[in-house]
């Protein structure tokens, strides 16, 4: 089903499309792929609401920097100093998270409004053309973004782009997480597949070291209360593959809802949003960004995340749900 859901101020229509199957319901939104409302049952068949986000678009306009629910490009995460050299041309991006280039820049995928279509009977396809030069990065991206609910009710995003110049890709989704449905995230259990993890520097730029996780608050290889203070990749078991691999378990045990995250990618960054902006509280949610590493145009040791002319850019992420 798909409605109007506002109008940016420039008069451009953002339309939401509400798609349901197999007890869980979702929302998404034209304006920055956002996934506003994810509905599922807990262990008593009760539905809440387990993702953040606003009630109408001025929330996302008004608020734009928690990133709530949003398709992120052209580069998830942060690159340092704001630049990169690829093919001996270095590119500036504006240093949105100063010093450093964060989500794309200030006008990144998460703030423009995407087309979107049916694309089958529990499917939508969003899609838009970045043009050369946008927000700094090379090579005209067509990109789409097809999210989708499977016969279990697990949403799937798969991702598909192509360019027609040298550039760097890394897509996520920045939903923030909360199966209780209501108050903190703290309490929650999370299990990572991870040895490893990129530590970080003051600005939180991965300094080049896969650490081990072994005998560290980093050591999510076993379910345990999350607590706060974490926005760390982490160097996912199965590296890079063709097909979804589950990595991640998030639990309520308040609730008894389950969140199973599987994906293609080497890395996921778990946020435990320690500095949400009002009207939410610290730790309000957790996300878990599937994704190539930080930084990763500037450290040629990181899994590589450039794309040319004649290949095509494919990532795939599911969020399963059920409760115990």
């Amino acid at each position: 089903m798909s409605e109007h859901f506002g109008t940016l101020s420039d008069g451009t229509p953002v339309h939401r499309w509400t798609l349901e199957r197999a007890g869980t319901r979702v929302r998404i939104l034209s304006y920055g792929g956002i996934v506003q409302s994810v509905e599922v049952p807990d262990r008593d068949g009760r539905a809440a609401n387990v993702v953040l986000g606003f009630a109408d678009l001025a929330g996302y306009l008004d608020r734009p920097e928690p990133f709530l629910g949003a398709l992120i490009g052209r580069y998830a995460n942060r690159i340092a100093g704001a630049r990169f050299t690829l093919d001996g041309v270095t590119y500036p991006l504006a240093a949105n998270n100063a010093p450093n280039s964060l989500h794309g820049g200030p006008a990144g995928f998460d703030k423009v409004v995407w087309g979107g279509a049916q694309a089958g009977p529990h499917a939508v396809r969003l899609s838009r053309v970045s043009p050369d030069g946008e927000e700094g990065f090379p090579g005209r991206l067509e990109v789409s973004a097809v999210y989708s609910l499977d016969a279990s009710g697990a949403l799937r995003i798969a991702y598909e782009a192509t360019t027609d110049a040298p550039t760097v890709v890394n897509l996520t989704n920045h939903s923030y997480f909360n199966l209780a449905g209501s108050s903190v995230a703290t309490d929650h259990e999370l299990r990572v597949a991870a040895s490893r993890f990129t530590p970080v520097d003051a600005t939180l730029i991965p300094t080049g070291e896969l650490a081990d996780v072994t005998g560290t608050r980093f050591d999510f290889r076993e379910s345990r209360k999350t607590g706060g203070g974490y926005d760390h990749n982490f160097v996912l078991d199965k590296g890079v593959t063709g097909e979804a691999v589950e990595v991640a378990e998030l639990h309520d045990p308040a609730s008894g809802r389950v969140l199973t995250v599987s994906t293609t990618e080497p890395g996921l960054q778990v946020y435990t949003a320690d500095h949400l902006p009002a009207p939410f509280v610290p730790c309000a949610g957790i996300a878990l960004e599937t994704q190539h590493f930080p930084d990763s145009p500037n450290r040629p040791e990181f899994p590589g995340t450039v794309l040319r002319p004649g290949e095509v850019y494919r990532s795939e992420t599911v969020y399963g749900f059920s409760a115990r």
